[in-house]
């Protein structure tokens, strides 16, 4: 029997802290154990037959090592308690989360709606593998809102949310999109990566399936790959089961670093936040930038629903700059002493890349005349960002091809 109190009572930072971990029904040790585990042996007959329906029960027993153990069980019921569903699954990698939740309420014949703004990866799920099994996918302006009800047809069967979106941070209005697509018996999906279960609260907000990379700021020290997605008790049969037939499940190792880096989301998310704006402030005010991308910061694209639904922000945001050569950009980047150029994010450190989505956007016309750049805010002091920044902006401003 757990000694740790009932956390429902409590504040967010306690129950980020208590959430999913039982100590003392491992012998009092702070943290659960690593399982590592594919065979789980049986007793008697009569037990190895009942763990043929423990997936359909719902019981958090180990039956084999795919199915669950002690260490997932610890990491999903915490993100489920914090994001407010009804259970949580661990994938191998963000967009293995992703392409699962999809498969789990598409079939042939269904048409998805899929939000222009998304995850480039996903795009690709869409146009190749979902084509391929008869699904018809339609990119929507992120910014339709209530109006998406105008691409609705009687076989849309989700439609998928990422906000604010990859690269461009468009910041969607959820309840809008979730009250239209209910009324035509859709699913919503959520990309809630950016945001965390901290920062915006899907199901309060509609949402039936919250997916998460949680490779990014759940793990956060760029160690591990990790997927999450949480399911309303509705749509939870349906995901469960899909996942089964896929054979997707998280190894023990990620699943620990997961855990461990949980338990920190918090404090991490409040100091990326805080050094997130003072640079996207600084950036404001630089001749150099066109504007600045960061929903947080007041009079920035998406500010107002931002602040309407959002708890907080993260460290990751966008900027354009004014109008200059390709050259001129790589000359900024190649020089950069703290941010590395790398793909994903939500690590201790800041990253800054590229951002060359245009050639993909099919829903609105690109509004952007300048470069734009995708950047992280780590944990590193902030005036030694802004120093390795400010030193880039000067390159870029003294470039001559």
């Amino acid at each position: 029997m757990s000694k740790l109190p009932d956390s429902s009572s409590l504040r967010e930072d306690t129950r980020i802290i208590l959430s999913g971990r039982d100590p003392h029904r491992y012998g009092g040790m702070v943290n659960p154990p690593v399982y590592h585990v594919s065979t789980v042996l049986a007793e008697t007959f009569e037990q190895l037959k009942s763990r043929d329906h423990i997936e359909e029960s719902g019981v958090q027993e180990m039956a084999y090592g795919r199915k669950g153990t002690p260490t997932s069980w610890a990491l999903e019921n915490a993100v489920a308690e914090l994001e407010g569903g009804h259970r949580c699954l661990a994938f191998s990698s963000g967009l293995g989360a992703v392409t699962g939740a999809l498969l789990a309420f598409l079939k042939a014949g269904d048409h998805l709606l899929m939000t222009d703004s998304v995850y480039a990866p996903t795009r690709k799920f869409c146009n190749s593998l979902l084509k391929r099994f008869g699904v018809d996918t339609t990119y929507y302006d992120p910014l339709m809102g209530a109006d998406i009800s105008s691409l609705l047809r009687p076989n849309t069967g989700v439609v998928f949310t990422e906000s604010p979106g990859s690269h461009t941070f468009e910041v969607q209005d959820i309840p809008a999109i979730a009250e239209a697509a209910h009324a035509h018996g859709a699913k919503v999906l959520m990309d809630n990566t950016w945001a965390s279960p901290l920062f915006f609260k899907p199901f309060e907000h509609g949402v039936d399936v919250s997916i998460q990379a949680g490779t990014k700021y759940i793990v956060g020290h760029a160690d591990a790959m990790l997927g999450t997605v949480t399911a309303t008790k509705e749509a939870w049969p349906a995901l469960r089961d899909c996942t089964g037939h896929l054979g997707q499940c998280a190894g023990p190792d990620d699943l620990y670093l997961a855990q461990r880096g949980f338990r920190t989301l918090a404090v991490r998310l409040r100091q990326h936040q805080a050094s997130a704006l003072v640079i996207a402030e600084w950036l404001q005010s630089r001749p150099e930038v066109r504007q600045v991308l960061f929903p947080a910061l007041t009079g920035a694209p998406g500010h107002e629903i931002w602040k309407r639904d959002f708890l907080g922000a993260s460290g990751l945001f966008a900027f354009e700059l004014e109008p200059c050569t390709k050259e001129a950009v790589v000359t900024l980047l190649d020089g950069m002493r703290l941010f590395g150029m790398g793909y994903s994010w939500g690590g201790y450190e800041s990253l800054l890349i590229p951002a060359n989505v245009q050639n993909v956007r099919s829903a609105v016309p690109w509004r952007f005349e300048g470069p734009l750049l995708r950047i992280h805010i780590g944990l590193e002091d902030v005036d030694d960002l802004k120093d390795d920044l400010e030193d880039g902006l000067e390159r870029l401003r003294n470039f001559r091809a």
